[in-house]
């Protein structure tokens, strides 16, 4: 019987245990577009033909969605780390 090396062990992507970081690029990237989104949704705003009212209603419309959208992105996060069984070090043990 033959004794060679074993041929390696193949490990699927998925397997991989850790937490994955972002790169700086991308996180630079992340902030810059939302930096020049909010500042042309502004800058459109206070530019728009209309009442103060108008504008100010449009402008607390943003200042929601902008929050909402930051609340929902938190809730998935904890519910694809809960699923993954990641360490949470303030769970009951």
């Amino acid at each position: 019987m033959w004794h060679g090396p074993r041929p390696p062990i193949l490990v699927l992507m998925s397997d991989t245990q850790g937490k994955q970081q972002n790169t700086a690029a991308f996180y630079g990237q992340a902030v810059a577009s939302f930096s020049v989104a909010m500042a042309a949704t502004g800058i459109g705003i206070y530019n728009l033909q209309g009442d103060a009212w108008v504008r100010g209603f449009l402008a607390i419309a943003v200042l929601y969605l902008v929050t909402s959208t930051f609340t929902l992105s938190k809730v998935i996060r904890d519910r694809q780390e809960a699923a993954s069984g990641a360490y949470n070090p303030f769970e009951k043990l």
